[in-house]
């Protein structure tokens, strides 16, 4: 019997494809579950897999990778797709399916599958990182053969077959969790004027029962990657784990957005991101001092390329290489400690220092100094203006002789 390894989370659609892949195509499944700090006990999900057919179960503790190579890169990178994602979902993908291409060539399993839809993004980050770890590699994509049309199908196959599944007819908005953020899509939330319900959210309370009084952080970066909280250092896990906690409290990092998929079609999603938020906030805070006018321009003109990368699942490709090279580079001096005050919703800036700052007070103060010449923008003003005096001349000289 050929083998399939099998993305599985335990939620309505993986659960249903396991089951799927043995009944319609006689295949054994091996089940790979990836601990991205989903906040799940993931016993119970192994259990799960096991009953509902999977010859096997690898189980992976990927937290400490996640944070470390995939999310904190897209934190120096300040990279935000379509102005409001942070791409906790996005990058969470390409570590899943590598995983995946391991197992399959450690099990020699001649297929690979995940539960991604025919419409979404995920279908294309999976898949492209399979055939860059596996060339030759098999994809089956239940959700692009199946006769399944709905996540009612889904229901109703779970019912016939006995298995188990999260959600309801009547509620069937699906989510995503990891240590990152947690999204919200489909069902209820596809009709993009209505606002959706308290009780979806997990990560935050409502910024209008948050606490009544501001609480102040302080985080410190080293060359671009955070690493204390209020002086203390912590791991990567301990640090974003902290912050979710942190920003939760304070109903800190909730989007509701409609964005561009990379298929084509628009899609309303809810994400919210406690502790990424913070990061972000902080970190431009530290790069305000830290990094060069012009540098600063320049990887700002790359970040919505950077976050489309990531975004529609190039993060193994070449030109994703050369980006986070360049980053790694930008970032050697973003070092340094933002101060932020939180408070119903809000994350605001209040402070920052560096040992690498380019803010000197002697230049920019408006008191009487010693080291800048008044008088010497008078050059500097007459020169940038000269190409608009030009034209104006010649303008006018036209309209003379017109």
């Amino acid at each position: 019997m050929s083998k399939v390894v099998l993305a599985y989370s335990g939620g309505l659609d993986t659960s249903i494809i396991l089951k799927w892949l043995i009944e319609e195509k006689g295949l054994e499944v091996i089940a790979f579950i990836a601990d991205l700090g989903q906040g799940e006990e993931v016993g119970p999900i192994e259990e799960k897999a096991e009953k509902t057919g999977a010859s096997k179960v690898y189980v992976a503790d990927l937290r400490e990778e996640f944070v470390s190579d995939f999310i904190f890169p897209v934190i120096k990178a300040c990279a935000i797709y379509e102005g409001y994602y942070l791409l906790g979902t996005s990058v969470a993908r390409p570590l899943i399916a590598k995983k995946q291409v391991e197992i399959a060539k450690k099990e020699n399993a001649g297929y690979l599958s995940h539960g991604a839809t025919g419409k979404g993004n995920d279908q294309v980050r999976f898949e492209i990182t399979y055939f860059h770890f596996m060339p030759d590699a098999k994809v089956i994509a239940p959700w692009r053969e199946w006769d399944l049309s709905s996540r009612t199908d889904l229901f109703a196959y779970a019912k016939k077959h006995g298995i188990e599944v999260p959600g309801s007819v009547e509620k069937p908005y699906s989510s995503d969790r990891n240590i990152m953020h947690i999204s919200y899509e489909g069902g209820i939330l596809e009709d993009p004027w209505r606002e959706p319900d308290e009780e979806i959210f997990t990560l935050s309370v409502s910024p209008k029962d948050a606490p009544d009084e501001e609480t102040y952080i302080e985080i410190d970066f080293e060359s671009g990657i955070p690493v204390a909280i209020d002086g203390r250092n912590m791991g990567p896990v301990e640090m974003l784990g902290s912050l979710n906690d942190i920003g939760g409290r304070n109903g800190i990092g909730r989007v509701d957005m409609v964005e561009d998929r990379y298929v084509g079609m628009k899609c309303r999603g809810i994400y919210e991101t406690p502790g990424g938020t913070i990061l972000h906030h902080a970190h431009r805070a530290v790069e305000s001092l830290t990094l060069d006018r012009e540098v600063m321009k320049l990887r700002d003109s790359l970040v919505p390329r950077y976050a489309s990368l990531v975004y529609n699942g190039f993060w193994y490709a070449p030109e994703m290489e050369l980006l986070r090279s360049m980053t790694d580079e930008i970032q050697k001096n973003v070092t340094g400690t933002a101060r932020l005050k939180l408070y119903k919703g809000n994350c605001t800036v209040v402070g920052r220092k560096s040992a690498s700052s380019l803010y000197h007070p002697e230049f920019a103060t408006f008191e009487k100094d010693s080291v800048y010449r008044q008088s010497d923008a008078t050059g500097f003003i007459k020169l940038n203006a000269l190409r608009l005096r030009i034209q104006s001349i010649l303008k006018q000289r036209e309209k003379e002789d017109g």
